[in-house]
């Protein structure tokens, strides 16, 4: 059973939150999709706060790939069901984006998202203070609110930057007269350089910042570094939540593997029954046609 000292449990947690988020940058930036060139599908699981009871669990699926004639057209679609105690939340998105070139190597890309979100809540989960509220005698079931995010993105084959707003329609959730929470507007800016250490290594530092008013801007800095075009070993810092590991395998070229553990740097770190989060994410990607790909993109 989970505790609720307030009503609007629903707005803790905004968007899904990932730390391999560069295996799944369409979650972030709908101008992302097709950015690859060929097809791009990823899955990807969550366990956050393991231990806790009612902590949130996410689970992603994703394809994206391009095109039209020109290949300047790309468009995804993506599953993402999430849990948080008494809620289950389903999101069904539509990337579509169109990229111009702008230089030699560099690629402009402008991405729309269209969204479909169901919400549900079983009050009967909660431990309620006063058992005769009848604000939450009936749960929700399949509430469903739309939503709309733009995105533009730049990148050559070494950096990239992209800055997006994945929900531009703030939705408040109601029972009655009973306020639940109210999804705010996620503003995101990622930016990352690969450099070419030798002919064996590549070191990749990226950024991605989040901010959504009235709570603490969110900085992920990581660090990755990919050896023999195989193995990629990084650790990431969450500004004041989280240190993070992560590891990926290329397993073959169309198919990697990775993992990710993330350790609180809070109050919350040190629960006893808080044995951190953890991530897994399995990537197939189809290279593009009668193109012959010498290395893998970093990113």
């Amino acid at each position: 059973m989970v505790l609720v000292t307030i009503t609007n449990f629903c707005s803790a947690q905004q968007d899904a939150q990932y730390t391999q988020y560069m295996y799944n940058t369409m979650s972030v930036n709908p101008a992302y999709a097709g950015n690859k060139g060929g097809l791009n599908i990823v899955a990807l699981y969550r366990n956050q706060w393991q231990g806790l009871e009612g902590a949130p669990t996410t689970q992603t699926l994703a394809l994206d790939t391009r095109l039209g004639s020109l290949r300047r057209l790309g468009v995804g679609v993506s599953l993402i069901n999430e849990k948080i105690g008494p809620t289950s939340e389903t999101y069904f998105n539509i990337d579509v984006s169109y990229r111009i070139s702008v230089s030699e190597e560099g690629e402009l890309s402008f991405g729309l998202k269209g969204v479909a979100h169901l919400l549900n809540v079983d009050f009967e989960k909660l431990n309620l203070f006063d058992i005769d509220d009848t604000s939450f005698n009936a749960s929700i079931n399949n509430k469903f609110s739309p939503n709309v995010g733009i995105g533009i993105y730049y990148n050559t084959s070494k950096f990239y930057v992209g800055f997006s707003i994945p929900n531009l329609l703030e939705t408040d959730h109601f029972n009655g007269n009973q306020s639940l929470g109210e999804e705010r507007i996620n503003y995101y800016l990622i930016s990352g350089y690969v450099f070419d250490i030798n002919e064996d290594v590549k070191f990749k530092p990226a950024l991605l910042t989040k901010l959504v008013l009235g709570t603490p801007l969110q900085i992920d800095i990581s660090t990755n570094f990919m050896f023999y075009e195989k193995l990629t070993l990084g650790l990431a810092y969450r500004w004041s939540a989280a240190v993070s590991a992560i590891l990926g395998y290329r397993i073959s070229n169309s198919l990697t593997l990775g993992f990710a553990y993330d350790r609180e740097t809070t109050e919350l770190g040190n629960i006893q029954f808080n044995s951190g989060s953890y991530e897994a994410m399995l990537r197939y990607e189809l290279p593009k046609i009668n193109v012959r790909q010498l290395t893998p993109r970093f990113f």
